[in-house]
């Protein structure tokens, strides 16, 4: 499960890295992994104690694995001697958020369940990590390479409406990844009821 918003949480632990693409565009990428805690009664499944465990919810359903990111951009125009405005510097940021479960109580039975599920459930988030990262490169690269127009306004309409366009794209690719997986069973991430 994944989505876009701006968001605002308390920082775990966050890491900072800089990811540069092929034409020389630089994306800054902060990432915070908050794990949620899992105290497994003996008498429960692994599927009921993370349940009743994840802080989770969209539209009423429960998830235990999310990933939030957010691509902000900025951009810098030249006017040229010509008249004419162009783009001379893009700086892009995303800032992703991930949620995973985190088992703290359990018998030797749920904890090898678990072992098996963690790493498939985060193997799906990490898919949404990489809508995450390929949607900021987009856009950066895309404002980066886009030509000069004769009225700045004009120049930076278009670099708005690129990036904007780009993140509804990885929007929608991000709802058919889930779809696709079925939010990740299709990847093994799925737990016996």
């Amino acid at each position: 499960m994944g989505r876009r918003h701006p968001f605002a949480v308390p920082l775990m632990a966050a890491v900072l890295v800089s990811t540069g693409t092929p034409t020389g565009a630089v994306v800054t990428e902060e990432f915070i992994h908050q794990p949620y805690t899992v105290r497994a009664q003996p008498d429960e499944s692994l599927r009921q104690a993370i349940n009743a465990a994840t802080p989770i919810t969209v539209d009423g359903r429960r998830f235990h694995g999310y990933t939030r990111w957010n691509v902000r951009w900025t951009f810098r125009w030249w006017r040229e001697a010509s008249g004419r405005c162009t783009i001379t510097e893009v700086t892009t940021r995303l800032r992703v958020e991930l949620q995973l479960p985190d088992l703290q109580r359990a018998t030797a039975r749920q904890r090898a369940e678990f072992d098996r599920y963690l790493p498939a459930l985060s193997e799906h988030e990490h898919g949404h990590v990489q809508f995450g990262r390929d949607a900021a490169r987009a856009v950066d690269q895309g404002i980066a390479q886009l030509p000069a127009e004769a009225e700045c306004a004009t120049l930076e309409r278009r670099a708005n409406a690129l990036g904007h366009s780009v993140l509804r794209d990885y929007v929608e690719r991000e709802k058919r990844y889930d779809q696709s997986t079925g939010h990740g069973a299709t990847q093994g991430a799925r737990l016996k009821p």
